[in-house]
Order: C-alpha cells, then structure tokens, then sequence
C-alpha cells in the first residue's frame, strides 16, 4: 500500500512528498527541474 513520503532532488535542492510503495519501483523526477537524482529523506 503506497504512503506519502519526502523526497529531495540532489540537483537543484528542491523537496516535495509524492506516494511511495516499497514493493514498487517508480522511476521519480524531480518537479522543479526534471532531474532523476531523488533521494527519499528520512523521517524525523
């Protein structure tokens, strides 16, 4: 079951939360400037 999660583009900086499922692998682009280079950041 998907969940929302924080992701940050190692590119231009920029944060945003999109639906994340562990069991699925999906491609991400960052929203700002299209770059590939995602890291999902860890919860507090």
């Amino acid at each position: 079951m998907a969940e929302k999660a924080n992701f940050k583009c190692l590119r231009c900086g920029h944060e945003f939360t999109d639906s994340y499922d562990p069991k699925v692998m999906k491609e991400r682009a960052c929203p700002k400037c299209a770059s590939n280079s995602i890291r999902r950041m860890k919860e507090k």
